[in-house]
């Protein structure tokens, strides 16, 4: 290669390098969070051509222009519906805080909050799926099937047996797994073809099939996790269906075991879960359910007792224009008036979350974080660590629950009375990328059986002290401090 040709490649590169700095400037910031649009920006400016193609890989969070009208069209439905409903509630009974919450959860995910519920919560793995799979063979309409892994295992074995029989009563069973997640588990194959076999009516969420015709930015992902059955009775939380190893080889060999809690609901909320699955069915299918297959509250059995339980179901993700959970959870956080007590597996809050809980403790309230001891995902439990420190020097209680077991629970209770479970982790990731699925409950006697939860976190676990953390290894900081600068990349 002569001197000249040389110095004209050197010359295009170095105009290119600065043609890709000037435009990341002008386009990145643009209707991006300060963190997300520096933490892109820092990665552009440091490996510039590496960094231009992850972002035209996965800088983009919105869902194709046709998926996000389909969220419009069942949101418009959905209120059409929830206007001429009997929701056996007097909102102006509420605390003025609760009723401006609701109004802005149905505002952000067009469902109501309604009156005459029942829930219980389910902290045994195996027994959560066994009472899935006797509520499935009540069924005599339809179950729906919702869950962001699915594998068919010893542990699943009797809920896909449940299925099977429910299939076979002329019961139409449809399911959702999310592609990307259930097709990584090495049974996928075995599980696709038993579904397959016993007549379950399946599809994947948010696939990435380009060969297809099917593409969006890879890492957006459908979390929910939800069962429901005749729309009587529905089934939610952090629980996905799968073996408590999620059939890992590396879980296995380092003995880990995920730990969950799911909720069992009863009363109109079940209408407002089986809704978030319309829709995520009329997404991924075409094929709009919520005429034949929605449930009118109306029809629901209600729970007349003094202490039935106020719900409303919070859906959030990139086919919604705005946070819909982070906004859920800041309102919650700012509104308590003595406790905020918070499990979350993967805790990486944005700026405005971590203001809300140390604003908390300046107020003089009793703060609570639970979260595992070990982690699962190196990248994710670095960044969780790097806000330690913050949260202990503003009195936060941080509570690490011992390996070998991934507190894989998500869950927030405020005060006596309020409380939120679902699939949604408190973290960027959650906020942002996923469709998630929250259940806002209002209700001494829920909360009251969650405490009983927590306080079983709080006896099991260790307190971390701030003491300890000062103690810790400039090495493990150093990796939660690069960790926390790549979480913001969305």
């Amino acid at each position: 290669m002569s001197a000249e040709l040389g110095n004209l490649l050197g010359g295009i590169l170095i105009l290119a390098d600065l043609a890709i700095r000037i435009a990341a400037l002008i386009i990145i910031p643009r209707d991006r969070k300060p963190t997300a649009a520096m933490a892109w920006l820092l990665a552009i400016f440091l490996i510039p051509f590496v960094g231009i193609i992850l972002f035209l890989l996965i800088g983009s969070v919105k869902l194709p222009r046709k998926r996000m009208q389909r969220q419009r069209e069942i949101n418009a439905m959905i209120e059409r519906r929830a206007e001429a409903a009997e929701l056996d509630v007097d909102p102006w009974t509420w605390p003025t805080w609760f009723r401006t919450i609701t109004e802005q959860n149905r505002v952000l995910g067009a469902l109501p909050a309604t009156g005459g519920n029942g829930a219980e919560l389910i902290g045994d793995y195996q027994a959560s799926i066994d009472r899935m799979a006797a509520d499935v063979d009540l069924a005599e309409r339809f179950v729906h099937v919702e869950f962001f892994i699915v594998a068919f295992d010893d542990t699943t074995r009797g809920f896909f047996a449940a299925m099977e029989r429910a299939v076979q009563r002329g019961v139409t069973v449809r399911l959702l797994m999310d592609h990307i997640a259930s097709a990584k588990i090495p049974i996928h194959k075995q599980t696709v073809a038993e579904l397959d076999r016993i007549g379950v009516v399946w599809r994947y969420l948010l696939p990435v099939q380009p060969f297809k015709g099917h593409y969006q930015r890879p890492d957006l992902r459908n979390h929910r996790k939800l069962v429901v059955v005749d729309g009587r009775v529905a089934y939610t939380g952090s629980q996905n269906l799968i073996d408590r190893s999620y059939d890992s080889p590396k879980n296995l060999k380092r003995g880990l075991k995920w730990q969950e809690l799911v909720t069992r609901v009863t009363g109109s909320a079940v209408t407002a879960i089986n809704a978030v699955f319309l829709s995520d069915w009329y997404a991924e299918t075409d094929e709009n359910l919520l005429v034949e297959e929605h449930v009118p509250v109306t029809e629901v059995p209600v729970d007349a007792a003094p202490d039935a339980l106020v719900c409303q179901v919070v859906p959030s993700g990139p086919a919604y224009e705005l946070e819909n959970n982070l906004r859920l959870f800041l309102g919650l956080v700012n509104a308590a008036q003595e406790q905020v007590i918070i499990t979350s597996p993967y805790f990486v809050p944005d700026e405005a979350m971590m203001y809300a809980i140390t604003s908390a403790r300046l107020r003089g309230l009793e703060v609570q974080l639970f979260v595992s001891e070990i982690g699962d995902q190196g990248s994710v439990w670095h960044a969780q660590r790097s806000y330690y420190g913050a949260l202990l020097r503003a009195g936060v209680r941080i509570f690490l629950y011992p390996g070998p077991y991934i507190l894989h629970a998500k869950h927030l209770s405020i005060d006596d009375d309020v409380a939120v479970i679902g699939s949604s982790n408190m973290d960027i990731r959650s906020f942002n990328l996923n469709f998630e699925i929250s259940l806002l409950v209002r209700g001494s006697s829920f909360v009251a059986e969650m405490r009983e939860v927590e306080a079983g976190y709080r006896a099991i676990g260790r307190e971390l002290t701030l003491d300890a953390w000062e103690r810790e290894p400039a090495s493990a900081t150093f990796l939660d401090g690069v960790a926390r600068l790549t979480s913001a990349l969305q």
